[in-house]
């Protein structure tokens, strides 16, 4: 018996650590979009740039009425975590000819900034 209980109650200790860090990598993320982003984004409205909610999971170029640069009208791409990474570390190198000139040179806030944006996503809602 004790050889079945020990396991689960790692587990489930594992899995409440993991979740405790997620939650703070997401506030981590939203401190930074209100930092960072909301210059040019939003996340209900577009502005100098697409709204945000619900990006992660989002073809790129696709939001209803609003001019995207020709790059990534073309750009064949969903928004998910290594496009997110490549995009936010250098979205030039990354899509030549797009129009931001925003970088985030760190990879653990690229990983919170993308962590929060994620949440934001209709899959998340729905969990």
């Amino acid at each position: 018996m004790f050889t079945y209980v020990l396991p689960c109650c790692l587990a489930l200790l594992l899995a409440g650590t993991a979740q405790a860090q997620n939650t703070q990598q997401i506030a981590q993320g939203q401190r930074i979009w209100q930092k960072r982003c909301t210059e040019c984004h939003a996340l209900d409205t577009d502005e100098t740039g697409p709204h945000h909610r619900g990006v992660f999971g989002r073809r790129s170029g696709s939001v209803k009425g609003y001019d995207y640069s020709r790059a990534l009208r073309k750009a064949d791409l969903v928004w998910d975590e290594t496009s997110l990474d490549r995009w936010l570390t250098d979205p030039e190198k990354f899509l030549p000819g797009q129009n931001m000139d925003f970088r985030v040179r760190s990879k653990q806030e690229r990983a919170a900034l993308i962590a929060y944006l994620k949440s934001l996503s209709p899959a998340a809602a729905q969990n």
